[in-house]
């Protein structure tokens, strides 16, 4: 079983720069792919990034690209989302997700088997 804790949500002004952590307990993270997703109320989960075991391939959702950086850390079994020049419709609910088996490029919620419980980023304009 893995267990994903997120944290480093807040509020913050348009323009602005988070940075989200997610803490892997329960497996290696190098067994895992990993990703963020995002959640609104009443609309549905939303794909943010993905990132390979290695940490060598990513991929963004257009929304993001440019401005959102997602990054792992292997030996400290933490996954990363850095986000920069913060916009009102980056407001959500962070999710960090995982999975052991993956293939192709996971940008679907249902391709993700193990979820964190989400951290709230506010962006005031």
């Amino acid at each position: 079983q893995v267990q994903l804790v997120e944290s480093g949500g807040g509020l913050v002004q348009a323009g602005g720069s988070l940075r989200l952590s997610c803490a892997a307990s329960g497996r290696t993270l190098s067994d895992l792919v990993m990703g963020w997703f995002r959640q609104t109320p009443g609309k549905e989960r939303e794909f943010v990034a993905t990132i390979s075991w290695s940490g060598g391939g990513t991929y963004y959702a257009d929304s993001v690209k440019g401005r959102f950086t997602i990054s792992r850390d292997n030996g400290k079994n933490m996954l990363y989302l850095q986000m920069n020049s913060l916009k009102p419709e980056d407001t959500a609910v962070y999710y960090c997700a995982a999975d052991l088996y993956v293939v192709g490029t996971p940008v679907k919620p249902t391709e993700y088997k193990y979820w964190g419980q989400g951290t709230q980023v506010t962006v005031s304009s």
